[in-house]
């Protein structure tokens, strides 16, 4: 039998995404659950896979976009963008995704703060 697995998207330079980690190995650990780490920004989701992770979360794109990011601030802030483009913008600036991200079973949410991993696993 495979055993279950939970992905976060992880950035080990983050203490909140480390934090996150932290509790989830925890969890996991006494849930016999693996753990896929991925570094999200070597390997950013394509905007097909942030619009399904961010259904699975019940936000909008908005919810978790790191407004205060340099790049954000000189190249994209105070324009329109419609959903799409931010998804779009996110998948190529994965800077721009706030983190850690947590998906497991259908359901992802974001690590922040960290308690928010435990309403993956009641």
């Amino acid at each position: 039998m495979s055993k279950d697995k939970v992905i976060i998207w992880h950035n080990t330079r983050c203490r909140k995404s480390r934090e996150g980690f932290k509790l989830l190995d925890t969890i996991a650990g006494e849930k016999g659950v693996e753990i896929e780490v991925r570094d999200y920004l070597k390997n950013p989701p394509e905007p097909q896979e942030l619009k399904q992770v961010l259904q699975m979360m019940g936000k909008s794109p908005r919810d978790i976009l790191r407004k205060q990011e340099k790049i954000w601030k000189e190249q994209f802030k105070g324009k329109e963008h419609t959903d799409d483009e931010l998804i779009a913008l996110m998948s190529e600036n994965p800077k721009l995704i706030e983190r850690p991200v947590v998906i497991y079973k259908g359901k992802a949410v974001l690590g922040r703060p960290a308690e928010n991993i435990k309403n993956l696993f009641e």
